[in-house]
């Protein structure tokens, strides 16, 4: 079944991606819409009235909706009023709003859904790990392997790859020409760009073969180790890079005395290096001859590195 009304939640940066996509395909939805607050409508904020513009001008249909304060009654009634939901919103609504969302979902009965899962093997790091949002989100997978109504897609992607570049992340340290490998220079992460999220997840959605199955589809754009990464900015920075290692122990202990820190919370769960790394010959995206951008891409064409 191709969607003829496709509703996708939230336009941040993998929301537009996804919308840019789907607009673009060629068997583009007969209504593709976006879920935004009506904050975000109402704005005279000029970048987001600009924005707003933008995709209404790609034919998008801004609709009024608030995950964090509507009910799940109210999210229900928008949401059936379409026949395949995305998820795009990511954890920064607070703890509960996936489940909530995931709620309303059923409850509207859509026929096809893709739930904010855009990230790690959540089933492998299993429950108690030292981030606790990614115990919501095997929540989440219960309530839909539990119903047989809505059939379901998830979208593993490993970490969004300009995430693993990111300063506050700490482990690119550019500052002090160093790379903070979690729990060993051997372990590996997989990550995919926003860009091929959108791209790939439009044709999961859209393309000829029919793929929401009640399970985990796997993709990703690379799939390194923190030694390689270390060789990745050496070459393209042209300077030497010394390797430091955060052990387990050591950034259990941090997050110990900070346990409120959400980054923390995500390098101790990276440093125990289970579920966020898998063989890129297996995904999907490779098994289908759709090549996504590297790491090493996505610095050589993001990152002005001459300045670092």
């Amino acid at each position: 079944m191709t969607s003829q009304k496709l509703l996708i939640i939230g336009a941040g940066e993998l929301g537009l991606q996804v919308l840019h996509a789907v607009v673009a395909h060629p068997r583009c939805p007969a209504v593709t819409a976006v879920l935004m607050r009506p904050g975000s409508i109402d704005t005279s904020i000029p970048s987001k009235q600009k924005q707003k513009k933008a995709l209404e001008e790609l034919g998008i249909h801004l609709v009024r909706g608030d995950i964090v304060e509507d009910s799940e009654q109210e999210l229900a009634s928008i949401f059936a009023q379409y026949d395949t939901v995305i998820g795009c919103t990511g954890f920064v609504s607070g703890t509960g709003v996936q489940l909530k969302i995931t709620r309303a979902v059923l409850a509207a009965e859509i026929s096809r859904f893709i739930p904010w899962q855009f990230g790690v093997d959540y089933d492998a790091i299993g429950r108690g790990s030292p981030q606790d949002l990614f115990d919501e989100q095997l929540n989440v997978r219960d309530l839909l392997r539990a119903q047989n109504k809505t059939r379901w897609a998830i979208i593993s992607t490993g970490v969004f790859t300009s995430f693993l570049f990111e300063p506050s992340f700490g482990v690119v340290d550019l500052d002090h020409s160093r790379v903070n490998a979690l729990g060993s220079l051997e372990n590996r992460v997989t990550l995919t760009t926003a860009e091929d999220i959108g791209l790939i997840t439009a044709e999961i959605v859209l393309g000829k073969t029919d793929l929401f199955e009640n399970r985990p589809i796997f993709i990703g754009g690379d799939t390194i180790s923190y030694e390689e990464l270390a060789q990745l900015v050496e070459r393209v920075t042209a300077k030497s890079i010394s390797r430091h290692v955060l052990t387990p122990e050591k950034m259990q202990a941090s997050l110990a005395d900070d346990p409120q820190n959400g980054l923390l919370k995500y390098q101790a769960v990276f440093g125990q290096g289970n579920g966020v790394a898998w063989d890129l010959s297996k995904t999907w995206n490779h098994q289908r001859g759709i090549e996504a951008e590297t790491a090493e891409g996505w610095a050589r064409r993001k990152w002005d590195w001459t300045k670092k």
